[in-house]
């Protein structure tokens, strides 16, 4: 978050001659930038802007659901930690989002540059057509030259518009000595059209600007729907470095000062209150209070934090004031070194060799050839360049890989469609195909395969005064337990006791006085009690044994039916998570995954993940935490909940958008559908061009012809297609 300061005098010439006092800067608003993983309709955009509007401070709030990121013009002493509060009262969950490290908020002009090109050569393609039309239907001599030239200049500026991404990838590979699908696509449009001038000029019957507008129109569309399949593309690397802290406090002597992060030493003395999130890697000097680690280590369980405690950047300082000494800042921090991990992982992804790739590889060398082969027949058979060259423009439209420019970007929309009605959101363009191949399911746990949230499945074993000091006790906390004892009994409609003196102590509990007898709601040892293995919150009343309140994090909707599904159909299935072995061991035995790993750090869960993959499985990685990112970015394929954090969900190819897991096994039922049916398209466009080909060869391939077959395999691969839905 940052505040840009701009100063203006308005001058005349007596005010230059004389001195004035300095202008004073005049400070301008700041922008403000909130990430929203909760959010998911238009309701929610609604209340979330009503509500951030409606704070003093706050001029404009402008909220973008498909970046789930709220962006706040607001007075220069507004600060991210003032609204965020107002959006949890809400009921919406917000992380600060460091403006300067993101430029994903730009405006979509790619998809609309590609929807405008499609525009221009369809309105094109269409008036050409009319004109065509006179001509086949017997225009001759002066009239059917002037047809032509007045289709010329249609035709010319067109598809020097609308052709231009094919001219720009295809000069991009020529230029490293490479071939690939638009090197063919570009020589036929251009071929089309030197020849049709030549022969517009020499009053010849034939021209192509037709087929070329057309052919241009429909591999537009190809790859206008090829686009729409995929989610604005952000890096996962970019979103996890927004997510560090921009500003932090330092303490110089007894004195506070506010500085940017980027400002920090090594050394420097940081005061972290409670609710922020760690600045840097240190250590603990002062200060007493519980840490929540989950997004980073997975682990449910806060993680009490007193003077000698390292702490990692990324942590949630949760009830009392903290005191850490940086041992690590910038570059170096471990929230950093994980952006690295994400980056190198997707740099690794990022080789996957799609099927229209390979088909290229194979068919634009073949066409050049073929065309190239018709060019020299029909010259050394006829002596008559023109022929040659009309036969070797033909050759070139026809073969012209249209069909296959459908082929993949037909098939992924209409199977995106149908996952989306069943709450998948489908953000990488290979990523259908990928997701068919899998052999290895690896899930995370907290968060993923449970909702993250503690559960108390003991409030009935509790007596009613007990309830009442306990939720008296547990209101003046924001402790995850004491939120869910809470939860729970107001729901079961307990009343809280009549409690004084009520503290919150950070790091063990909270305390208060009943009737003058003391009473503690918190840490095992603190409340008298003995650690157990359960997670839980122990109750001490003066006088009486303490008791305890247990909690568990409850299963995800469709988490035992997604992991059963897998199993039925063979592949192999992995937990892998940050959390305690008690915890992870037994929530592996209640699914009946054999495999397990608990207590896994961030490069533990990406470096298994890559193991796998180096012993030739095909992993689809399935998590929610920053934790998860460089596994989510190493594995073969990968899905995050929507609420998962963005780092997560950016970093993964496919959003699960609801709570249930159950859909995840049946969108790799789809993949493998989805799949068949682009093999199917390929075949069906070697058929085509199997037919079509020595038609063109032999010379018989008129620009009718050329456009009608052309067209007649693109629509047969998009009805192919729609089989999916």
């Amino acid at each position: 978050m940052t505040a840009q300061l701009t100063s203006g005098t308005a001058a005349c010439p007596g005010c230059i001659a004389s001195p004035a006092e300095p202008a004073r800067p005049i400070p301008q608003d700041v922008q403000i930038a909130l990430s929203l993983p909760g959010i998911h309709c238009s309701a929610c955009i609604a209340t979330v802007e009503r509500e951030l509007n409606a704070h003093p401070g706050v001029e404009s709030a402008r909220v973008n659901l498909t970046l789930k990121r709220a962006m706040i013009k607001a007075a220069p002493d507004l600060r991210a930690v003032d609204l965020i509060p107002v959006l949890e009262r809400a009921g919406f969950e917000a992380h600060e989002l460091d403006p300067g490290a993101l430029s994903a908020t730009q405006a979509d002009k790619a998809g609309r540059d590609l929807l405008m090109r499609l525009a221009v050569a369809g309105f094109a393609s269409m008036n050409v057509m009319l004109l065509s039309v006179s001509v086949w239907s017997g225009a001759s001599d002066a009239t059917r030259d002037m047809f032509h030239w007045i289709s010329a200049a249609i035709a010319l500026p067109a598809i020097a518009f609308s052709g231009r991404p094919f001219f720009a990838n295809a000069w991009s590979a020529l230029r490293v000595r490479r071939l690939n699908m638009d090197v063919p696509i570009v020589l036929a449009i251009v071929l089309a059209l030197v020849t049709s001038l030549w022969e517009t000029a020499l009053s010849g019957e034939h021209a192509y600007f037709d087929a070329a507008l057309t052919l241009t129109f429909f591999l537009l569309a190809g790859r206008y729907l090829d686009y729409r399949t995929r989610a604005a593309a952000r890096s996962a690397a970019e979103e996890l470095t927004a997510l560090e802290v921009p500003r932090a406090i330092r303490l110089v002597g007894d004195a506070e000062e506010e500085v940017a992060v980027a400002a920090l030493n090594v050394g420097d003395l940081i005061l972290v209150r409670p609710g922020g999130r760690m600045p840097v890697d240190g250590e603990i000097v002062s200060g007493q209070s519980e840490l929540d680690r989950s997004l980073l280590t997975g682990e449910t369980l806060p993680v009490f934090a007193e003077a000698g405690l390292n702490v990692s950047a990324g942590e949630v300082n949760l009830t009392g004031p903290l005191t850490i000494r940086a041992t690590a800042v910038g570059e170096d921090t471990s929230l950093h070194r994980m952006a690295d991990l994400v980056a190198i992982a997707e740099s690794g992804r990022s080789r996957y060799t799609s099927l229209a790739d390979k088909a290229a590889k194979l068919y634009a060398p073949g066409v050049h050839i073929l065309s190239a082969l018709s060019f020299l027949g029909w010259y050394i058979y006829s002596g008559d360049i023109r022929t040659a060259l009309n036969i070797a423009a033909a050759v070139l439209i026809i073969t012209c890989p249209c069909a296959l420019g459908l082929a993949v970007p037909a098939v992924t929309t209409a199977a995106s469609g149908r996952l989306f009605r069943k709450g998948m959101l489908i953000k990488h363009a290979t990523a259908l195909e990928r997701l068919a191949e899998v052999d290895t399911v690896v899930f995370d746990k907290t968060g993923t395969l449970t909702s993250g949230a503690p559960e108390l499945t003991n409030l009935g074993d509790h007596s009613r005064v007990d309830l009442e000091v306990a939720l008296a006790l547990a209101e003046a906390s924001s402790h995850p337990l004491s939120v869910s004892l809470a939860k729970s009994a107001r729901e079961a409609g307990i009343k809280p006791a009549r409690l004084t003196g009520v503290v919150e102590v950070p790091g063990y509990g909270t305390e208060g006085s009943r009737q003058g007898q003391s009473v503690r709601l918190g840490r095992a040892a603190w409340a008298g009690a003995d650690e157990g293995n359960q997670t839980a919150a122990w109750l001490s009343i003066a006088g009486q044994e303490p008791v305890a309140f247990l909690f568990s994090d409850s299963l995800r909707p469709g988490a035992a039916e997604a992991v059963q599904a897998f199993r039925d159909v063979g592949k192999e299935v992995l937990l892998i998570s940050g959390d305690t072995q008690g915890a992870v061991q037994g929530l592996a035995e209640k699914l009946g995954i054999e495999n397990w790993i608990a207590q896994a750090l961030p490069q533990d869960k990406a470096a298994r993940v890559q193991e796998l993959s180096e012993q030739g499985r095909r992993v689809l990685m399935v998590g929610d935490g920053l934790n998860d990112t460089a596994a989510l970015a190493a594995a073969h394929v990968s899905i995050s909940p929507a609420s998962a954090l963005d780092a997560a969900r950016v970093a993964s190819d496919i959003v699960l958008l609801g709570n249930d897991l159950a859909p995840i096994a049946d969108a790799c039922d789809t993949a493998v559908k989805a799949t068949k049916r682009i093999r199917e398209n390929f075949r069906i466009a070697t058929v085509y061009n199997i037919v079509a080909v020595p038609l063109a060869v032999a010379g018989l391939a008129t620009p009718l012809i050329a456009a009608l077959a052309m067209s007649t395999s693109s629509i047969t691969v998009s009805l192919n297609a729609l089989r999916l839905r």
